[in-house]
């Protein structure tokens, strides 16, 4: 394959990816807790170029791009009143952990409810636990912060639904407050300036392909148009 379509469609693969990230990003900007994503790209060592006649270095050529890892941005973000008693929403750093039939899992959104045993779950029926890890109960409908755990995760691993797997390492030290939830981390502005950027990424790459395509088609019939070729 020329080594020029396999950087272009390389790049285009990573930006993809990309495009992939930021419209799932955009999906999410008003769910509770929600992180974004962001994905780090790497460059391929250069490829060292030299004249085939008499080994002359030319120069170098940059072999592309892909995605060296995605990492998910688990920072802090200011909370919002709702009014609602059972949305809890934790100031500074810390996870809600909840029990999955997968095991028990970590979350920043705080939009929870009670089952039929008046046990606090989240929106999908896992039980919200405290800092022991038991069941949280509710009072007469009420359920306190401070029986909430807070969980200070190491290693945190988005697993799709605002969940996380990871370490727990102890209290987190953030305080868990009532009636209010914490908004989604996705500025909206920057990331549809960021998927503007990549599409016209992806575009180029594109265009390099079709270019080279041609090139390689013209070439293609001048050498066969060549007398005794």
């Amino acid at each position: 394959m020329d080594i020029g379509l396999a950087i272009a469609a390389q790049g285009m693969l990573a930006e993809q990816v990309r495009q992939n990230e930021l419209s799932n990003d955009l999906a999410n900007g008003s769910t509770p807790g929600y992180k974004p994503q962001l994905s780090e790209q790497r460059s391929f060592d250069s490829m060292l170029l030299q004249n085939s006649t008499n080994g002359q270095t030319i120069g170098t050529l940059d072999a592309g791009v892909d995605i060296a890892k995605t990492v998910t941005d688990t920072a802090a973000v200011p909370l919002e009143q709702t009014g609602q008693a059972l949305d809890f929403g934790i100031a500074g750093d810390g996870f809600f952990a909840v029990r999955t039939p997968e095991g028990v899992r970590y979350t920043q959104n705080g939009q929870f409810s009670l089952n039929n045993q008046n046990q606090l779950v989240d929106a999908n029926g896992n039980q919200v636990l405290s800092q022991s890890g038991q069941p949280v109960t509710a009072t007469d409908g009420k359920v306190s912060p401070t029986s909430l755990g807070v969980f200070d995760l190491s290693g945190a691993d988005e697993q799709g639904n605002n969940l996380f797997t990871g370490t727990a390492t102890g209290r987190g030290t953030g305080v868990v407050h009532s009636g209010e939830l914490e908004q989604s981390g996705v500025d909206s502005i920057s990331t549809m300036t960021d998927m503007i950027a990549s599409l016209r990424s992806y575009q180029a790459g594109q265009s390099a392909i079709q270019s080279i395509d041609q090139t390689m088609q013209e070439n293609a019939q001048s050498t066969g148009s060549v007398p005794g070729g």
